[in-house]
């Protein structure tokens, strides 16, 4: 069986599955070697405000395919500051077209980790799955789309994990794009309302205050959303008891 699995073809077929997760791990790489993630920062996107601007005014549905291309590679690539790019969508875009161009990217950047980390070691994980984790497996495939919509929802854990996540445990990619599209809709807009006032600050001198998801008015009805994607699973649960 050992024998087998060394074999050529084997090798040829496991370097198959790890390609995609490999290309993308390297555009991390490659992004950090040539220092390109230091130009997410508002002190960049102040010192070019007036270039940006101009360019969205005079070039509309380019710099929209920029700003898209741009925001998907980066969670792709799983390169931390989403927040930013969102502040920077509502800042280039308003908030409406913003947060969706920001919606949309993201969306496809993560459905493209989804798709690698499953390709890669989703069939392998589920194999070798036992005991506790085949019992989480099974619960979260019963439940996908209401478990994924809850950690979209709520920033319980950093946005790259939740991708790689409904990967490891087969959730389906249908569900995956659907719980993440609507999933990061009130966190999105949210941000992208600040960026939408960002000039301001910017004249001001002051800089945006990335912790405003927490605060109690908005995090609250964001939990409120949460809960609510819940009930399927809850009713579930009663049903079950009940029968028993």
């Amino acid at each position: 069986m050992s024998a087998k699995n060394n074999t050529p073809l084997a090798k040829g077929s496991r370097l198959k599955r790890l390609l995609p997760l490999l290309i993308l791990l390297l555009g991390l790489a490659a992004v950090y070697a040539m220092g390109w993630h230091r130009y997410l920062s508002f002190g960049i996107l102040q010192e070019n405000r007036e270039n940006l601007i101009g360019f969205v005014q005079g070039q509309k549905v380019i710099a929209a395919l920029a700003f898209l291309a741009l925001y998907a590679l980066a969670v792709a690539f799983s390169i931390p500051g989403g927040s930013f790019l969102t502040i920077a969508g509502g800042f280039m875009f308003g908030t409406w077209l913003g947060g969706l161009y920001a919606v949309m990217a993201a969306t496809v950047g993560s459905t493209l980790v989804f798709l690698a980390a499953k390709t890669a070691f989703g069939g392998i994980l589920r194999q070798k799955a036992s005991g506790y984790l085949q019992k989480m497996e099974s619960g979260f495939k019963e439940n996908e789309l209401s478990y994924l919509l809850v950690l979209r929802l709520v920033p319980l854990f950093p946005f790259w994990l939740v991708n790689l996540v409904p990967a490891f445990v087969g959730m389906s990619l249908r569900n995956y794009v659907i719980g993440t599209f609507f999933g990061i809709i009130p966190g999105t807009f949210v941000y992208a309302s600040v960026g939408n006032g960002l000039d301001a600050l910017f004249r001001s001198g002051e800089t945006p205050d990335l912790g405003i998801i927490l605060r109690p008015e908005i995090l609250l009805p964001i939990m409120g959303l949460a809960l609510l994607s819940l009930v399927p699973v809850l009713y579930k649960k009663y049903c079950k008891e009940k029968q028993a």
